[in-house]
């Protein structure tokens, strides 16, 4: 009895260090991708998943670690905050102009950005708030919007998928023309990044025509298991086929964070936060 005991205690010390430790700090992963699409080279800094975090006074940590990568853009995969009546979006909203201050800044819209826009009354003002916090001529949200980079060749969408596919416990078909419905057809003839949340629909998006979907949503899986990955994903999913790194469909890419921050299951197990660097063709920028 003593022995299970003293083991029991040795489980609960590890564990709970490990949470401390991955829940309070952030790695830096980088991506090598090419393609004879894109004009010269493109280094893409991606932030997903920050839910009010911050790392370091006022984030000053992140902004270090995206300043050290000298990007050519700056890239929000969406739930920078946590839609919860009353809670602050301060630190969202200064880290996104900070950012804008050095770069330009390209919104994608989280569920929890969607949820003020979908139930305002709800949320007392909060959408407004984050509408002005994020105001900079450096920053462009991307509500199912598309913006042009031209001397690269590349465009870069960002979806604004309805509530239904972000349901739990299952996946709600989308159906094939619903991409086309909401972002227009996608021109083969430039590289086209995909800011899409949830990444369940990759196979759908790449059909679409993403060449580079960059997506968040799942945490990494909250725990991350040796050989078998991410345990469960927001949508209560066990063991998701998609919980972070690179996969490929159709000959298309998706990026999917883990992340920077948590929320509902506030704990990282082998799981740190983390910043994506991007380079595309890099070998050849000047």
């Amino acid at each position: 009895m003593r022995l299970i005991l003293i083991i029991l205690t040795i489980l609960i010390v590890f564990f709970g260090t490990v949470i401390i430790y991955d829940t309070h700090r952030f790695v830096v992963e980088r991506f090598c991708f090419k393609s004879d699409k894109v004009k010269g080279g493109l280094r893409i800094v991606f932030l997903s998943d920050l839910h009010n975090k911050h790392f370091g006074t006022e984030n000053s940590k992140l902004i270090d670690a995206v300043d050290k990568e000298n990007p050519d853009i700056v890239v929000i995969g969406g739930d920078l905050l946590t839609a919860r009546l009353g809670e602050s979006m301060d630190t969202a909203l200064k880290l996104v102009r900070e950012l804008a201050d050095k770069y330009p800044v390209y919104y994608g819209i989280g569920n929890h950005e969607f949820r003020l826009f979908l139930y305002e009354d709800d949320y007392a003002g909060m959408k407004e708030k984050f509408l002005e916090g994020i105001k900079h001529e450096n920053v462009k949200l991307l509500r199912n919007e598309m913006v042009e980079i031209p001397d690269k060749n590349v465009r870069i969408y960002g979806s604004e998928i309805e509530k239904r596919f972000y349901k739990r416990l299952e996946k709600t078909p989308m159906e094939p023309e619903y991409m086309d419905s909401i972002l227009g057809e996608a021109d083969e003839e430039y590289f086209n990044i995909l800011l899409a949340h949830n990444p369940v629909y990759f196979e759908e998006y790449a059909l679409w025509g993403a060449d580079l979907t960059l997506a968040g949503h799942v945490h990494g899986g909250i725990m991350k298991l040796p050989v078998i990955g991410g345990v469960v994903s927001p949508m209560v999913t066990l063991f998701p086929k998609y919980d972070g790194g690179v996969f490929n469909e159709y000959g298309k890419t998706m990026l999917l964070s883990r992340g920077l921050g948590t929320h509902t299951i506030p704990i990282r197990v082998f799981n740190p936060g983390e910043l994506n660097v991007i380079d595309i063709n890099i070998e050849e920028r000047q």
